[in-house]
């Protein structure tokens, strides 16, 4: 809805504010955030990225980094030069980075336990018979057996060790039957 006529009031121009510092932390705000906390602790807002990053150990254009060589000309040993040698200021900025890339990664693939419930029943009643399994009554989701035979598959390999554990309890009871 529109103001009325008259109503808006002219602003006045504040004389007591810092317009250079007003200025430097609206463009530091305006920056986009630096996700990686290693660099950003490291990062220094008076230079350049290309400076940052050259004094972090780190190449801003990958191609300039590790140039391709080109099939066609053969270089000699002699022509081969390399650039200067880059200074390297925060080295520890690098050691982080490659200290936590080599961490392993956590694996966050999990089965329901309605699903694990429901494998485990299949197996038990008809080993390797997914055409029966497919025809019990437990199968409410109405599987085929292709699918009952990837959800098995699935749990061996998220599984393996449990589901070693199942088939040699299946063994064993199936050896006391007998």
């Amino acid at each position: 809805m529109p103001k009325a006529k008259g109503k808006t009031r002219r602003q006045k121009f504040s004389y007591n504010v810092n317009r250079k510092r007003l200025n430097r932390n609206a463009r530091r705000k305006a920056a986009p955030r630096i996700e990686c906390s290693h660099i950003r602790h490291a990062w220094d807002h008076c230079k350049s990225v290309r400076q940052n990053l050259a004094e972090m150990g780190l190449a801003m254009d990958p191609n300039r980094a590790v140039p391709l060589r080109k099939r066609k000309v053969k270089a000699m040993e002699v022509d081969v030069k390399e650039g200067p040698k880059v200074l390297v200021r925060k080295p520890y900025v690098l050691n982080d980075l490659e200290a936590e890339a080599s961490l392993p990664e956590k694996k966050d693939n999990t089965l329901s336990r309605d699903l694990i419930d429901y494998v485990q029943y299949m197996v038990e009643n008809h080993g390797e018979d997914y055409k029966a399994m497919a025809r019990d009554e437990k199968n409410y989701y109405q599987d085929t057996p292709k699918q009952i035979r990837n959800k098995i598959n699935v749990y061996k390999r998220f599984y393996p060790a449990e589901w070693q554990t199942f088939v040699d309890s299946l063994q064993k009871n199936k050896m006391e039957v007998e």
